[in-house]
């Protein structure tokens, strides 16, 4: 089978997503134009060369809607030639696309394609693309007559499931700032404008000021039906709301080859599972199980880890499972303190993970990732 490399991987800064944020006066179609514009200018690679784009929306309506990776080509200067489509994994749609053209190289299908993501969410909330009770068909509803719950909740259920307390969330939601305060991401950053770094990133954020926060999630109605909850996922131990892009060049190995070019990994496995809708964040934890079956790779080889931090109560629910050096786990810090652009975090932390363990001199990484509906991608990739 044919091997699929990655020659480069790249990402916006992490806009604050909201009106007001860094990059909320960007047209989402144009930002991710745009980091197609600056992944390619990195490399003397012909555009023709280029098979399709993959691109992960989870909102796609507005502005994102009628298919942005198509949109973002035609912006973004490119030939006409290239075709595109967006996918919807919800929080992994970027890091299915990054499946899907790895798969498609493998297969023999297409020799180069770019896998990234895109979400503004400060004009484009997760709101308006939320299902709600009122938007149940009759099948689902009858297989699930109390409805479906939003994230926030099932945090909240895994918090108390886990026996994670308040302390343990907020410490941990610290934690991630302090380690994206120290890290230097210089060289996966693609400036936007005068934005350069990360504008999530809140230096000094401590366990004491975060405790000061009020749950963020509290539903008298939810509350009567899972008395398990105790409240305690706050807007603090929770990834904000975010924009952003980034953008993955994946080609086979013999045509990086051809043209010249060094690639700095290789996917080594991939899994994609199914879990329970309502708990729904869990699903990282079979889909780790299930990635390192297939792959033979064991726990102990892996040099560094990145589980999304949609909210801190998942990473610890993950690292309660594995028994693993917690240093290893989001050591550039996570979503928390670097943002959860949605359609664009899979691409995002595959860049992220890729960049660390090229400053390690580490081999092997893996990447899993939460999402809406109860589901979960594992990316296991090995640098060369």
């Amino acid at each position: 089978m044919t091997t699929a490399v990655i020659v480069d991987a790249i990402r916006t800064p992490s806009g604050r997503g909201k009106p007001g944020g860094a990059l909320s006066a960007e047209h989402p179609v144009d930002l991710l134009a745009t980091v197609l514009q600056g992944l390619l200018s990195r490399h003397d690679l012909d555009p023709s060369t280029i098979d399709d784009v993959m691109a992960g929306c989870v909102t796609q309506s507005g502005q994102q809607a009628v298919n942005i990776a198509r949109n973002a080509i035609l912006a973004a200067g490119l030939p006409e030639s290239i075709p595109g489509t967006t996918i919807d994994r919800q929080c992994g749609s970027s890091q299915q696309a990054a499946h899907f053209a790895a798969q498609s190289v493998m297969a023999g299908v297409n020799d180069v394609v770019i896998a990234c993501g895109v979400e503004l969410m400060s004009s484009h909330p997760i709101g308006q693309a939320t299902l709600g009770q009122a938007g149940l068909s009759p099948m689902l509803h009858e297989r699930y007559p109390e409805g479906l719950v939003h994230q926030g909740i099932s945090a909240e259920l895994i918090a108390a499931r886990w026996g994670l307390d308040r302390d343990d969330l907020d410490v941990y939601a610290a934690l991630s700032h302090a380690r994206a305060s120290a890290a230097d991401f210089g060289s996966e950053i693609l400036p936007i404008g005068n934005l350069s770094t990360d504008e999530t990133i809140r230096p000094g954020t401590s366990a004491d000021g975060l405790a000061g926060l009020s749950p963020a999630f509290f539903d008298q109605q939810i509350a009567d039906r899972f008395p398990e909850i105790t409240w305690r996922v706050t807007a603090g131990n929770s990834s904000p709301l975010t924009d952003g892009a980034s953008a993955v060049l994946i080609m086979s190995e013999e045509r990086s080859a051809a043209f010249g070019l060094t690639p700095r990994a290789r996917f080594h496995s991939f899994a994609v599972v199914g879990s329970d809708p309502i708990e729904m964040l869990t699903g990282i934890i079979p889909a780790t199980h299930r990635v390192l079956a297939r792959s033979g790779i064991r726990l102990d080889q892996l040099d560094s880890i990145e589980v999304n931090e949609a909210f801190a109560s998942v990473a610890l629910a993950w690292l309660h499972e594995f028994p693993v050096d917690p240093a290893l786990v989001n050591p550039r810090g996570g979503a928390i303190a670097l943002g959860h652009a949605l359609g664009s975090s899979g691409t995002r932390l595959l860049t992220t993970l890729v960049n660390h363990l090229d400053t390690t001199g580490g081999r092997y990484g893996l990447h899993v990732m939460c999402e809406g509906g109860g589901m979960a991608n594992a990316t296991l990739i090995e640098r060369f």
